[in-house]
């Protein structure tokens, strides 16, 4: 699925390594799951990408937040998962994290089976996401008008093209 030609935009003010690691994420996840659908949120404090089978967030399995340092990848029902092979971050009831700075050391074999496991997750809470989605979709979900973006200098590329 060809991401939404917004989602650019709303990366913008970031630099090249934090745009590129977005990419690359959003990527993983969409490479794993194709029908799945992106649901982007331009929030004041970050960008915000859930990954479903359906158009609700709360069928919502993993998600991604832009941040000027990082980038949050997380489950959002982490604190179900049985088989966690690393470490995730939060205490609340139910969504878990944990902060990626750069593509090479995201441990994508561990997060590939974490993944599939809270598809079947949000599966079970809804069974008509195991039919299959043709017709994936990349979802403006909303915008805030006021926002806080890291004040990006032109050359801060930080040896990305």
């Amino acid at each position: 699925m060809k991401a939404n030609p917004q989602l650019k935009k709303f990366i913008e003010p970031y630099d090249k390594r934090i745009q590129n690691l977005t990419l690359d994420l959003r990527n993983f996840i969409t490479d794993l799951i194709p029908e799945s659908n992106e649901l982007i949120w331009d929030n004041y404090n970050a960008v915000a990408m859930a990954y479903s089978k359906s158009e609700k967030l709360k069928d919502a399995f993993c998600h991604i937040a832009v941040y000027s340092e990082h980038v949050n990848f997380g489950f959002n029902r982490g604190a179900e998962l049985a088989n966690i092979n690393i470490k995730l971050n939060g205490n609340g009831k139910l969504i878990r994290h944990f902060s990626v700075k750069d593509f090479k050391s995201f441990p994508k074999e561990e997060i590939k089976s974490m993944i599939w496991e809270s598809v079947r997750i949000s599966e079970k809470l809804n069974n008509k996401l195991t039919e299959k989605n043709y017709k994936p979709k990349s979802i403006i979900m909303s915008v805030s008008k006021k926002k806080t973006r890291p004040n990006k200098k032109p050359s801060d590329n930080n040896g990305y093209k």
